[in-house]
């Protein structure tokens, strides 16, 4: 009896001898992939001091509807923080009951992204803030037009005042963006399942989320879908090795060429970050595949030359569900009231 407990126990400890070893050699290939925990703590951000005031006055701006010219539509309108950063439509629904060209990305964990938008034709957040209030398409309003609504309501003066103290004429379309981009910074999603995993909690991760870990890294998932984001840092052409069909990837679209003009760039997108992706459906720039095991079977064949099984594109799948972190929990602001006898600008 002693000897048959002795091998029990001696089977079982070899066991998991065994599992912290592959652990610890899956931890040293993802981290020799690029793959990063999403840190905590305020990322710095160019030309854009951080400060509690500033990132106060972008939560207000952010959820008010006033900087779109119907007065309806907001930053959160299409970036939701409810629905994990994005609006899960297809595309999004602007100005005029019209719909955007394309899927709209989420804006959580947007600061660990190299640029902006699917083309990748803003800098940082601060210039992609500036883009929807001006699309015809989405807030269809005028750096001009939002200076004059700000300047309206006594409060928002008052606060821009204290976020950019010293400036002469500090209610400015500039100043608006760069709230934006502060507030925006705050929106990171850290302490996912494998951040917990790769920063040494082995059970963070289901064995069917080790596995697929382990595909995404074998199959080359990570050369384009790595860093803290899980891309967002380079772009790549879509149909690298089979061009998809035109319901996913429409011809008229074509990408980074519509912002550099260079034949090679030609329907190139950015690489799309993965964190949170199990939130932010539908998938794709086109905004036209639901399942996250379909997209991933379709990154296999158009990128990777791969025709994943079923099971491997759902254990894959099921791994991506582990970069889900955690949500930021964002009060809706009470926004400042306008003055009636403030003129407001003609439309």
């Amino acid at each position: 009896m002693r000897m048959t407990t002795l091998l029990v126990a001696l089977w079982f400890g070899a066991t998991s001898l065994a599992a912290v070893a592959d652990d610890a050699a899956l931890r040293d290939q993802s981290t020799s992939a690029g793959l990063k925990p999403v840190p905590y703590g305020l990322q710095p951000v160019s030309d854009n001091p951080l400060t509690r005031e500033k990132i106060e006055l972008g939560r207000m701006l952010f959820f008010d509807p006033r900087l779109s010219a119907s007065g309806f539509i907001s930053c959160n309108s299409c970036h939701n923080l409810g629905t994990g950063g994005d609006d899960n439509m297809p595309t999004s629904v602007g100005h005029g009951w019209q719909t955007g060209p394309r899927n709209s990305p989420t804006v959580l964990n947007a600061v660990f992204n190299a640029a902006q938008f699917w083309d990748g034709r803003a800098a940082d957040l601060k210039e992609q803030a500036k883009g929807p209030v001006q699309a015809g398409v989405e807030m269809a309003n005028t750096p001009e037009a939002v200076v004059v609504t700000l300047n309206s309501m006594p409060e928002y003066v008052e606060r821009f005042g204290r976020a950019f103290p010293g400036e002469d004429d500090p209610v400015s379309f500039d100043n608006m963006a760069k709230a934006i981009e502060a507030f925006e910074v705050t929106l990171v999603t850290p302490n996912a399942p494998f951040d917990q995993w790769l920063e040494g909690n082995d059970g963070a991760l289901s064995d069917k989320q080790k596995a697929g870990l382990g595909l995404f890294l074998d199959k080359g998932c990570a050369a384009c879908h790595s860093g803290i984001n899980f891309g967002g840092q380079d772009y790549y052409p879509f149909g690298l090795i089979k061009r998809p069909g035109a319901d996913i990837l429409p011809p008229e679209d074509k990408g980074r060429f519509q912002v550099t003009e260079t034949a090679s760039d030609e329907y190139v997108f950015r690489a799309a970050p993965l964190r949170n992706i199990a939130l932010t459906a539908p998938y794709f720039h086109s905004g036209q595949i639901w399942d996250l095991e379909q997209a991933v079977a379709v990154m296999g064949t158009a990128q990777l030359g791969t025709e994943l099984t079923d099971e491997e594109a759902a254990t894959i799948a099921e791994f991506l569900r582990s970069l889900t972190g955690e949500q930021p929990v964002v009060e809706y602001p009470l926004l400042p009231v306008e003055t009636a006898a403030t003129p407001k600008p003609q439309l």
